[in-house]
């Protein structure tokens, strides 16, 4: 069956050290237009918690697990990280 245009889905949305601080919390369900890539799912995040803007270029996407690459696709019950800088000692 062929679809109109995109679906809203909901994604599990996971937020680590400083990421967490800045949206207020470490676990939510957002509702996403899907289908979409990991890159075009930055201004979806950023539109709900605008906080994220200064940190998109540092911010790393993990999808279900794996870090993502900006084509990677994000379907419907996914779960996405979003994961900082990590520096070790």
């Amino acid at each position: 069956m062929l679809s109109d245009g995109p679906t809203t889905s909901p994604l599990r949305l996971l937020a680590f050290a400083g990421v967490r601080d800045v949206i207020g919390h470490a676990e939510a369900t957002v509702e996403v237009a899907l289908p979409c890539t990991a890159d075009e799912l930055w201004p979806l995040l950023i539109a709900r918690y605008p906080a994220l803007s200064p940190y998109r270029a540092s911010v790393r996407l993990a999808i279900n697990g794996t870090y993502a690459v900006p084509t990677d696709r994000v379907a419907s019950g996914d779960e996405v990280a979003l994961i900082p800088p990590v520096s070790g000692g």
